[in-house]
Protein backbone atom coordinates (compact mmCIF):
# COMPACT_ATOMS: atom_id res chain seq x y z
CA UNK A 1 0.00 0.00 0.00
CA UNK A 2 1.35 3.42 -0.90
CA UNK A 3 1.36 5.51 2.24
CA UNK A 4 3.28 8.77 2.67
CA UNK A 5 5.28 9.21 5.87
CA UNK A 6 2.96 11.66 7.72
CA UNK A 7 0.13 9.13 7.48
CA UNK A 8 1.94 5.94 8.45
CA UNK A 9 0.76 4.15 11.58
CA UNK A 10 3.29 1.95 13.40
CA UNK A 11 1.71 1.50 16.82
CA UNK A 12 1.01 -2.24 17.04
CA UNK A 13 -1.77 -1.91 19.63
CA UNK A 14 -3.57 0.66 17.50
CA UNK A 15 -3.17 -1.50 14.39
CA UNK A 16 -4.60 -4.54 16.19
CA UNK A 17 -7.50 -2.49 17.56
CA UNK A 18 -8.35 -1.30 14.05
CA UNK A 19 -8.29 -4.90 12.80
CA UNK A 20 -10.48 -6.14 15.65
CA UNK A 21 -13.01 -3.38 15.02
CA UNK A 22 -13.27 -4.19 11.30
CA UNK A 23 -16.34 -6.34 10.78
CA UNK A 24 -15.51 -7.54 7.26
CA UNK A 25 -11.99 -7.93 5.87
CA UNK A 26 -10.88 -8.57 2.28
CA UNK A 27 -8.61 -11.56 1.59
CA UNK A 28 -6.55 -11.11 -1.59
CA UNK A 29 -4.27 -13.71 -3.16
CA UNK A 30 -2.58 -14.48 -6.45
CA UNK A 31 -1.98 -17.95 -7.80
CA UNK A 32 -2.71 -20.23 -10.74
CA UNK A 33 -6.21 -18.77 -11.03
CA UNK A 34 -4.93 -15.19 -11.09
CA UNK A 35 -5.98 -12.54 -8.61
CA UNK A 36 -8.77 -13.63 -6.27
CA UNK A 37 -10.47 -11.78 -3.42
CA UNK A 38 -13.01 -12.80 -0.78
CA UNK A 39 -14.84 -10.67 1.78
CA UNK A 40 -14.97 -12.44 5.13
CA UNK A 41 -15.26 -11.84 8.88
CA UNK A 42 -12.10 -12.77 10.74
CA UNK A 43 -10.70 -13.21 14.24
CA UNK A 44 -7.50 -11.45 15.26
CA UNK A 45 -5.21 -13.07 17.84
CA UNK A 46 -2.69 -10.30 18.71
CA UNK A 47 -0.80 -12.54 21.13
CA UNK A 48 0.13 -15.14 18.50
CA UNK A 49 3.41 -14.35 16.74
CA UNK A 50 5.36 -11.13 16.29
CA UNK A 51 2.51 -9.23 14.61
CA UNK A 52 -0.46 -11.45 15.51
CA UNK A 53 -2.39 -14.15 13.67
CA UNK A 54 -5.72 -14.00 11.82
CA UNK A 55 -8.33 -16.77 11.57
CA UNK A 56 -11.35 -17.13 9.31
CA UNK A 57 -13.08 -19.52 6.93
CA UNK A 58 -14.10 -19.80 3.29
CA UNK A 59 -16.78 -21.82 1.53
CA UNK A 60 -15.27 -25.05 0.25
CA UNK A 61 -16.86 -24.17 -3.10
CA UNK A 62 -14.72 -21.00 -3.20
CA UNK A 63 -11.73 -21.80 -5.49
CA UNK A 64 -9.46 -19.32 -3.69
CA UNK A 65 -8.45 -21.80 -0.99
CA UNK A 66 -6.83 -24.07 -3.60
CA UNK A 67 -4.36 -21.31 -4.48
CA UNK A 68 -3.83 -20.47 -0.81
CA UNK A 69 -2.92 -24.08 -0.10
CA UNK A 70 -0.13 -23.87 -2.70
CA UNK A 71 1.73 -21.34 -0.54
CA UNK A 72 2.88 -17.80 -1.21
CA UNK A 73 1.87 -14.57 0.45
CA UNK A 74 -1.71 -13.37 0.89
CA UNK A 75 -3.04 -9.96 1.85
CA UNK A 76 -5.84 -9.12 4.28
CA UNK A 77 -7.25 -5.62 3.89
CA UNK A 78 -8.97 -4.07 6.91
CA UNK A 79 -10.75 -0.92 5.70
CA UNK A 80 -11.74 1.79 8.15
CA UNK A 81 -13.61 5.07 8.02
CA UNK A 82 -13.19 7.47 5.10
CA UNK A 83 -14.42 10.89 4.03
CA UNK A 84 -14.10 13.41 1.22
CA UNK A 85 -12.19 16.51 2.33
CA UNK A 86 -13.28 19.75 0.64
CA UNK A 87 -10.78 22.62 0.22
CA UNK A 88 -13.55 24.69 1.78
CA UNK A 89 -12.64 23.20 5.15
CA UNK A 90 -9.20 24.86 5.09
CA UNK A 91 -9.08 28.33 6.69
CA UNK A 92 -5.72 28.83 4.97
CA UNK A 93 -7.31 28.85 1.51
CA UNK A 94 -8.36 32.46 2.05
CA UNK A 95 -4.65 33.42 1.99
CA UNK A 96 -3.45 30.69 -0.36
CA UNK A 97 -5.99 29.35 -2.87
CA UNK A 98 -3.55 26.72 -4.16
CA UNK A 99 -5.50 23.81 -2.60
CA UNK A 100 -7.37 20.81 -4.00
CA UNK A 101 -9.77 18.20 -2.60
CA UNK A 102 -8.45 15.02 -1.01
CA UNK A 103 -9.70 11.95 0.83
CA UNK A 104 -9.02 11.04 4.45
CA UNK A 105 -9.18 7.41 5.55
CA UNK A 106 -7.86 4.71 7.85
CA UNK A 107 -6.80 1.20 6.79
CA UNK A 108 -4.58 -1.71 7.77
CA UNK A 109 -2.96 -4.25 5.45
CA UNK A 110 -1.75 -7.57 6.90
CA UNK A 111 0.48 -9.91 4.89
CA UNK A 112 1.50 -13.50 5.46
CA UNK A 113 1.30 -17.14 4.35
CA UNK A 114 -2.00 -18.97 4.76
CA UNK A 115 -2.54 -22.36 6.36
CA UNK A 116 -5.74 -24.02 5.08
CA UNK A 117 -7.60 -25.98 7.75
CA UNK A 118 -9.77 -29.01 6.92
CA UNK A 119 -10.10 -30.73 10.31
CA UNK A 120 -13.52 -30.48 11.99
CA UNK A 121 -12.31 -29.59 15.51
CA UNK A 122 -10.33 -26.44 14.64
CA UNK A 123 -13.03 -25.43 12.15
CA UNK A 124 -15.64 -25.70 14.89
CA UNK A 125 -13.45 -23.58 17.15
CA UNK A 126 -13.14 -20.84 14.50
CA UNK A 127 -16.86 -20.63 13.72
CA UNK A 128 -17.77 -20.80 17.42
CA UNK A 129 -15.42 -17.95 18.33
CA UNK A 130 -16.62 -15.86 15.39
CA UNK A 131 -20.25 -16.44 16.35
CA UNK A 132 -19.64 -15.64 20.03
CA UNK A 133 -17.92 -12.41 19.05
CA UNK A 134 -20.79 -11.14 16.93
CA UNK A 135 -23.59 -12.44 19.17
CA UNK A 136 -22.26 -10.72 22.29
CA UNK A 137 -24.51 -7.98 23.61
CA UNK A 138 -27.71 -9.65 22.40
CA UNK A 139 -30.43 -10.45 24.92
CA UNK A 140 -30.39 -14.11 23.92
CA UNK A 141 -27.10 -14.84 22.14
CA UNK A 142 -27.24 -17.69 19.64
CA UNK A 143 -24.50 -20.32 19.97
CA UNK A 144 -23.18 -22.76 17.41
CA UNK A 145 -24.12 -25.57 19.81
CA UNK A 146 -27.78 -24.55 19.36
CA UNK A 147 -27.75 -26.06 15.84
CA UNK A 148 -28.52 -29.81 15.46
CA UNK A 149 -25.32 -31.87 15.51
CA UNK A 150 -25.91 -33.57 12.16
CA UNK A 151 -26.69 -30.23 10.48
CA UNK A 152 -23.56 -28.68 11.99
CA UNK A 153 -21.40 -31.55 10.76
CA UNK A 154 -22.66 -30.96 7.22
CA UNK A 155 -22.01 -27.22 7.43
CA UNK A 156 -18.45 -27.79 8.65
CA UNK A 157 -17.81 -30.08 5.68
CA UNK A 158 -18.87 -27.20 3.41
CA UNK A 159 -16.12 -24.82 4.62
CA UNK A 160 -12.35 -24.64 5.04
CA UNK A 161 -10.58 -22.63 7.71
CA UNK A 162 -7.67 -20.27 7.25
CA UNK A 163 -4.87 -19.25 9.58
CA UNK A 164 -2.63 -16.35 8.55
CA UNK A 165 0.36 -15.59 10.80
CA UNK A 166 1.15 -11.97 10.03
CA UNK A 167 4.68 -11.35 8.75
CA UNK A 168 4.16 -7.71 7.74
CA UNK A 169 1.73 -4.99 8.83
CA UNK A 170 1.03 -1.61 7.20
CA UNK A 171 -1.22 0.98 8.74
CA UNK A 172 -2.59 4.21 7.27
CA UNK A 173 -4.19 7.05 9.24
CA UNK A 174 -4.60 9.79 6.67
CA UNK A 175 -6.19 12.47 8.83
CA UNK A 176 -4.79 15.71 7.37
CA UNK A 177 -1.54 15.47 9.37
CA UNK A 178 0.27 17.18 6.48
CA UNK A 179 -1.80 20.36 7.02
CA UNK A 180 -1.42 23.12 9.61
CA UNK A 181 -3.15 22.82 12.97
CA UNK A 182 -5.60 25.47 11.80
CA UNK A 183 -6.51 23.46 8.70
CA UNK A 184 -6.74 20.20 10.70
CA UNK A 185 -9.22 21.89 13.01
CA UNK A 186 -11.16 23.15 9.99
CA UNK A 187 -11.42 19.65 8.50
CA UNK A 188 -12.41 18.17 11.84
CA UNK A 189 -15.14 20.77 12.34
CA UNK A 190 -16.37 20.50 8.76
CA UNK A 191 -16.66 16.72 8.88
CA UNK A 192 -18.12 16.81 12.37
CA UNK A 193 -20.93 19.08 11.19
CA UNK A 194 -21.78 16.76 8.27
CA UNK A 195 -24.99 14.72 8.34
CA UNK A 196 -23.05 11.79 6.85
CA UNK A 197 -22.35 9.09 9.45
CA UNK A 198 -18.91 8.20 8.06
CA UNK A 199 -17.90 11.86 7.99
CA UNK A 200 -18.71 12.20 11.70
CA UNK A 201 -16.85 8.97 12.46
CA UNK A 202 -13.75 10.24 10.73
CA UNK A 203 -14.04 13.56 12.58
CA UNK A 204 -14.02 11.56 15.82
CA UNK A 205 -10.81 9.83 14.72
CA UNK A 206 -9.21 13.23 14.11
CA UNK A 207 -9.92 14.27 17.71
CA UNK A 208 -7.34 11.65 18.76
CA UNK A 209 -4.49 13.17 16.75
Amino acid sequence: MYNSKPHQEHDLCRLHLHMQQTRLALLVSHGEQGLLATHLPVLVAPEEGEFGTVYGHLARANPQWHDLEQGGEALLVFPGVDAYVSPGYYPSKHDNPRVVPTWNYTAVHAYGPVEVIHQAAPLLDIVSRLTDRHEQGRDRPWQVADAPADYLEGMLRAIVGIRLPITRLQGARKLSQNRSQQDIAGVREGLGASADFLDSQLAAQMRNL
